[in-house]
């Protein structure tokens, strides 16, 4: 079992950044790769950006290229989502999910989920 837990979402104006955290516990956090999602009122749940084990391998959806930054601390166990530019589409309950060994862009294939934290760009 690997347990997650987010932090860092908010309330921030259009253009704003935020930094989300995802921290695990369990086991050995180094084995899993990590995805963040995100799911607005209404709207499926989409993928953001998944990091691979080694944090070597990132993946991004093309609608936070250049804005969003995925990285990880294995000594730390932790996963770290940088927003910058952030625009009031990105408003949505932010995610993290783990599995075993490759990362994937398909939410369905994460084992392990946190309960999400609130990210809301206002305009």
């Amino acid at each position: 079992q690997v347990q997650l837990v987010e932090s860092g979402g908010g309330l921030v104006q259009a253009g704003g950044s935020l930094s989300l955290s995802c921290a695990a516990s369990g086991r050995t956090f180094s084995n899993y790769a990590v995805g963040w999602f995100r799911q607005a009122p209404g709207k499926e749940r989409e993928f953001v950006a998944a990091i691979g084990t080694s944090g070597r391998s990132t993946v991004y959806a093309d609608f936070v290229k250049g804005r969003f930054t995925i990285s990880r601390d294995n000594a730390k166990n932790t996963v770290n989502l940088q927003m910058n530019s952030l625009k009031p589409e990105d408003t949505a309950v932010y995610r993290c999910a783990a599995r075993r060994d490759s990362l994937y862009r398909t939410w369905t294939l994460y084992d392990y989920w946190g309960q999400g934290t609130q990210v809301t760009v206002s305009s």
